[in-house]
């Protein structure tokens, strides 16, 4: 190694040090056992409910996570007086309703990812969110990990030059035989909304407005998209190379390369991945290896709890235009791709 680059260490807080929010639980899904692991291993916070439209099913949750209260409708738990925010862990095609109803109850929200089906139910969210002057934020973890600090520090600092190319692809195998809900359109299924948007979220931090967005993509038998690559380009001519499908593994690595050096992301590059800096003639400059590897959304859950705190209606890491970029980006993927969602 040269002395010539070095990564920048992580500005994240320590998850343990945040206010303490009790939260509420909308759909206790896989996810939400996801999210219910790291706040109760990194974190401070409080679970004080959960909802299901099957009571049976808050009760599992309930029991697994030791959560004071369960409740048979999602009603129910927005009007609990003891729930400081709610945690909206439905399928895409609820998200507007969920989120809209925890505002309307007067309580801030975290959406799980994607944050609607599109840009126009995102905007519909946040005019609520302002309308009622609450928090309402994405729950694209991936902005929350010390690695992606990391990344806004080095791209802050210029440390990679002139950016020019950012390359990302998500592929698990999911369909024919994963999760229901992913060939169904009416549960805005398909590879797009739970795959493609990472890497098309990543291209948006680093990249920022894209100034074009051109797509192909395969449709399943149902109609949801089972894969897709998009490419998008900013002012300055820097492009993203972005891939996703849901039929195939692929490697889900990450890279940004500029003029003085590149930073490759190993291992998910939308999780706790290792981030190595190389020089243009691939001499490794500096390598970053993440000190927890078990959880992650932590860090987005105390990102809620401080920004809530503060008073404020949207996290400075992931404000509501960010969201809406990424959205309005995906509508144009499915319109290219031919992915019409019901009602369209």
């Amino acid at each position: 190694m040269t002395s010539a680059l070095r990564l920048p260490a992580p500005r994240v807080p320590d998850p343990r040090s945040a206010p303490v929010l009790r939260w509420g639980v909308i759909a206790p899904g896989g996810i939400a056992r996801t999210f219910g692991r790291a706040l109760r291993a990194r974190t401070g916070q409080e679970l004080r409910a959960v909802a299901s439209r099957s009571l049976d099913r808050a009760q599992e949750y309930q029991r697994e996570f030791d959560v004071e209260v369960a409740y048979g409708s999602y009603e129910e738990l927005v009007a609990d007086p003891h729930v400081d925010a709610v945690y909206v862990a439905s399928p895409h095609s609820e998200h507007l309703a969920h989120a809209q109803l925890a505002l309307e109850a007067g309580k801030p929200v975290l959406v799980e990812k994607a944050f609607t089906r599109t840009g126009a139910e995102a905007r519909a969210v946040f005019d609520t969110a302002e309308r009622a002057g609450l928090f309402a934020m994405e729950a694209m973890w991936t902005r929350f990990l010390p690695h992606m600090d990391v990344v806004r520090q080095v791209l802050e600092q210029g440390l990679l030059g002139e950016v020019q190319v950012v390359a990302a692809d998500h592929g698990q195998k999911l369909y024919p035989d994963g999760p229901q809900r992913l060939s169904d359109p009416a549960l805005a299924g398909g590879a797009l909304l739970d795959l493609c948007v990472y890497p098309i979220s990543f291209a948006s931090m680093v990249l920022g407005e894209f100034d074009s967005l051109s797509a192909t993509g395969l449709l399943t038998t149902e109609g949801v998209d089972a894969q897709e690559v998009v490419t998008v380009q900013n002012a300055a001519g820097a492009l993203g190379l972005l891939s996703a499908s849901m039929v195939s593994s692929t490697p889900t690595t990450a890279s940004i390369s500029g003029t003085r050096a590149r930073l490759e992301f190993t291992g998910a590059f939308y999780g706790q991945s290792t981030m190595t800096l190389l020089s243009p003639h691939d001499e490794v400059l500096d390598v970053l290896e993440p000190s927890d590897r078990e959880h992650g959304l932590h860090h987005e859950i105390v990102e809620v709890a401080a920004c809530v705190d503060a008073r404020l209606l949207e996290s400075p890491l992931l404000p509501w235009a960010e969201t809406l970029r990424v959205m309005d980006a995906m509508d144009a993927v499915r319109e290219q791709i031919g992915f019409r969602l019901p009602g369209e």
